[in-house]
């Protein structure tokens, strides 16, 4: 044991990579619907191994975290300034409010109850769930003109109050949103109601359950008919069935077709006669029970071998950006292609007839190869697949943002700085924005977005444990109990607030209420909860646009907080 921690503080390196190990390994484990996260149980796991005393060099949590932050920046910057628009404003001012509560609510608390800027800063960064407060506010206390020994107490102070306030913060985030919002709403049976008619009315279909939670296999699907002496398709060219069905709102296509035994090539005044048997593709809802009406289903191998390709696009087309996806599908180049799904700021969101489409929307589209490979250069750029990673747009965004957050304004004695945590994620905004208008520079793969968020993070998140460790237990002891109370308060006035002004002040939909105070507050998982309590995708539309306000303002708030509690 002596060898592995003598070890340990040789490389201190090892320890990182130790906690990461068991800290993702603890944060994956659910006790119910409870897990602690990877974030929480990274955290507490440094708190352990750095009883050892292990001591790091500050720049490694530094490197990792302002790339985290650029990754967080550019995942939202289209959907920030997006929220800028006309149609996108109340949704901003909404989570600029909700966001102004989660940093007064924090503040008057620990000036309540006598916390220094440290305690202040963790239970701000762990009531509202934003772990990156406790490298802002950190970054912050270091550029005060104060004693260095009262800058280690209170940056030591921060995890410490992160930890004990983060539970509940988590939990109790959920719970209210997820459960308590409903009922304040009108009750949960009457918000599922709205949310089912919200559907409706944007060409969902209630009977199929379109918009709603799907499972997770392929949504479009081909399958073969023969086609009987009844069949509505017998003696109809192929352009009119393909009317007939979509006027049933059943959007499918015919794709092949098989004609006195042989496959033949499908064109729009091609006649479906009886027992020929031809191919529907399209989404698998609307395939069910069209067995009734076109023929019955049979499988024919050698018909439905041919090729299907599955690509994302990246909306960028300003003539179709802010139309619907009912008029998308009315473009010529749209036949035979289907909409799988709509990804916005990465949330998932209901793919309706109404559904409106953003510039930087990441549409999945399915079809036989040669249609979707027409439809692709008419709405953006393709997401291919690609291990590559623009690291000259990475590399300089990271430093031209901190090199701007480094700038610092004195008022009196006050210094006043976005710090460079705070310039990377400026930056990320900006870059992610310019990404979305020109594709073609600054490509971050999915992959290697989700190493720069949840890596970066964690990694920070470790060297703050282990170097926090051995003055944690003493900074838990200065804090008491009580933070957990105060660290509750925190967390459920603004969210309940939030529920009420989307209802009585917004007059929001009920879904886009919940949506909205899930987004404001940056918490997926009550996003998540909340679909599966209504059984419905609709709050995602209120979630993506107060994501993005709320991630930039949440964090910022790091410096704040510490500027109000000098």
């Amino acid at each position: 044991m002596n060898w592995i921690i003598d070890t340990l503080r040789t490389y201190p390196e090892l320890a990182i990579f130790f906690t990461l190990g068991i800290g993702f390994w603890i944060g994956k484990i659910k006790l119910g619907s409870f897990s602690l996260g990877i974030v929480t149980s990274t955290l507490l796991v440094g708190v352990l191994v750095g009883q050892f005393k292990i001591d790091i060099s500050p720049n490694v949590k530094s490197v990792f975290f302002l790339m985290f932050l650029f990754a967080v920046g550019f995942g939202v910057g289209p959907q920030f300034f997006r929220g800028l628009k006309k149609d996108g404003l109340p949704q901003v001012l909404f989570s600029i409010i909700v966001c102004a509560l989660c940093l007064v609510c924090p503040w008057i608390a620990a000036k309540i109850m006598g916390y220094n800027i440290g305690q202040a800063a963790g239970l701000l960064a762990g009531a509202d769930t934003i772990s990156a407060v406790i490298g802002v506010s950190t970054d912050m206390v270091n550029s005060l003109s104060i004693p260095a020994a009262q800058k280690t107490n209170m940056i030591n102070a921060i995890p410490v109050c992160y930890a004990v306030t983060y539970i509940f913060g988590t939990i109790g985030s959920v719970w209210i949103i997820a459960n308590l919002g409903p009922v304040i709403l009108g009750g949960l049976d009457n918000v599922k109601k709205q949310c089912k008619e919200l559907e409706a009315s944007m060409g969902g279909d209630i009977a199929t359950g379109e918009g709603g939670i799907f499972p997770a296999e392929d949504r479009v699907l081909y399958s073969a008919f023969k086609i009987s002496g009844t069949s509505i398709a017998k003696g109809k060219t192929v352009e009119q069935l393909e009317k007939i069905l979509d006027s049933k709102g059943h959007r499918l296509f015919v794709e092949r077709i098989r004609q006195n035994g042989k496959i033949a090539d499908v064109k729009k005044d091609t006649i479906i006669d009886e027992h020929d048997v031809i191919v529907l593709g399209g989404r698998k809802e609307f395939l069910i029970g069209e067995e009734s009406i076109v023929g019955k289903e049979v499988y024919d191998i050698h018909l439905l071998d041919f090729p299907v390709e599955k690509l994302s696009v990246l909306l960028t087309s300003k003539s179709i950006s802010g139309g619907t996806l009912e008029e998308l599908k009315k473009k010529h180049f749209m036949h035979g292609v289907a909409v799988s799904s709509i990804k916005r700021a990465g949330i998932e969101i209901p793919v309706l007839k109404k559904t409106k489409l953003d510039r930087g929307d990441m549409i999945e589209l399915s079809g036989l190869k040669k249609d979707v490979e027409t439809a692709l250069p008419k709405l953006g750029y393709v997401n291919r697949p690609t291990d590559k990673i623009d690291m000259i747009f990475t590399g300089l965004g990271i430093f031209l943002g901190g090199l701007f957050g480094a700038l610092t304004l004195h008022i009196g004695k006050v210094p006043l700085s976005l710090t460079t945590s705070g310039g990377a994620l400026i930056a990320g905004l900006v870059f992610g924005w310019l990404h979305s208008k020109h594709p073609n520079i600054g490509a971050i793969p999915e992959a290697a977005l989700w190493f720069m968020n949840e890596i970066g993070l964690c990694t920070f998140i470790a060297v703050v444990g282990i170097s926090a460790g051995p003055s944690f237990v003493e900074g838990f002891k200065q804090v008491g109990p009580m933070l957990f109370v105060v660290g509750a308060i925190v967390t459920v006035i603004p969210l309940v607030i939030a529920i009420f002004m989307g209802r009585y002040v917004f007059k929001f939909h009920p879904a886009l209420t919940l949506g909205c105070a899930a987004g404001a507050r940056t918490t997926t998982a009550a996003l998540g909860a909340t679909q599966n309590a209504l059984n419905s995708k609709t709050p995602a539309l209120g979630y993506t646009v107060t994501y993005a306000v709320g991630n930039t303002l949440l964090i910022i708030w790091g410096v704040v907080i510490v500027l109000l509690m000098k």
